[in-house]
Formats: structure tokens, C-alpha cells, sequence
């Protein structure tokens, strides 16, 4: 079986991927070495699996703009807390499509890593490829940076 949003070939398909998610996430709550990665992990998670994650646009604004903050701007701790107060309260404005193909890459290419700094590597590698996949949105991104 796959999961039906990132493609992932795993058993019990997506419940099987949400709960390889779920593992890494306990992990990050329980070794600081990995937690320091937990955002990124997050933002990309939720990106290749947007149906779920990224229902409105509001969600869709803060994975897509944490994953430019993280690879565009050094995951600057500011930039992160500004996107989210931008986001607070009544907003609304429009939610553009998402891409089909959501990466290259999906949470297969990190569960296998148990060295933090290969995780990390891993990692980046993953949510490049998840960026790429996105590109359409780049400038939508950077514009909820900039608010």
C-alpha cells in the first residue's frame, strides 16, 4: 500500500504514513537533538500531505511560509513568531491550489536516520524537495514572510 498523498510505499497506506509522522514526532519531544528539527519536520509533513494539514488557507500560510523561513531565511526564530501573529484572528483571503506532486522525496527518506546530524541532513534534503515541489507558491511565500 501507499499513502494516498505523499506516495509513500508503507504498510496500512496512509494511516501507515501518519504513523511513521507520529513516531518522529515523539522523538522530537524526547531528544533535544532531534526536537531542534521539529518545525521543518512539521511545515514538510504537512505540505506533501495538504488535504489534511493545509485544509484552509490560513494553514496553507503558515507550513508554506515556515518551510521559506526555514530554507530561505535560516529558520529565523523572529520571522517564524512574526508569520504566526500575521496569521492571528479573522483573516481571510484566498487559498491557492497545491501542487499534485508534492516532492521527490517523502518522510521515507528520514525514518531509517539515527545520527541527529544525518537526520538533520536527511531533512533538508526532504523539505528541498518538498520547496521544489512547490515553486509555483514561492512568491505567495515570501509575501506572507513580508506581513
Amino acid at each position: 500500500m501507499s499513502c494516498a498523498e505523499c506516495g509513500f510505499a508503507i504498510a496500512e497506506g496512509t494511516a501507515g504514513c501518519q504513523r511513521a509522522f507520529d513516531g518522529l514526532v515523539a522523538r522530537n519531544f524526547s531528544n533535544v537533538f532531534y526536537g531542534r528539527w521539529h518545525r521543518l519536520l512539521v511545515d514538510v509533513y504537512a505540505l506533501q500531505h495538504a488535504e489534511r494539514y493545509c485544509a484552509s488557507a490560513k494553514s496553507l500560510a503558515a507550513h508554506l511560509g515556515g518551510l521559506c523561513c526555514a530554507l530561505e531565511r535560516g529558520g529565523d526564530a523572529e520571522t517564524y513568531r512574526a508569520l504566526q501573529r500575521s496569521l492571528n484572528g479573522a483573516k481571510t483571503f484566498a487559498k491557492p491550489a497545491v501542487p499534485r506532486a508534492r516532492g521527490e522525496l517523502t518522510i521515507a527518506s528520514v525514518l531509517p536516520v539515527g545520527d541527529p546530524r544525518a537526520y538533520a541532513e536527511a531533512l533538508e534534503r526532504w523539505a528541498r524537495a518538498t520547496w521544489e515541489a512547490y515553486t509555483p507558491l514561492h512568491s505567495l511565500a515570501r509575501e506572507y514572510l513580508k506581513a
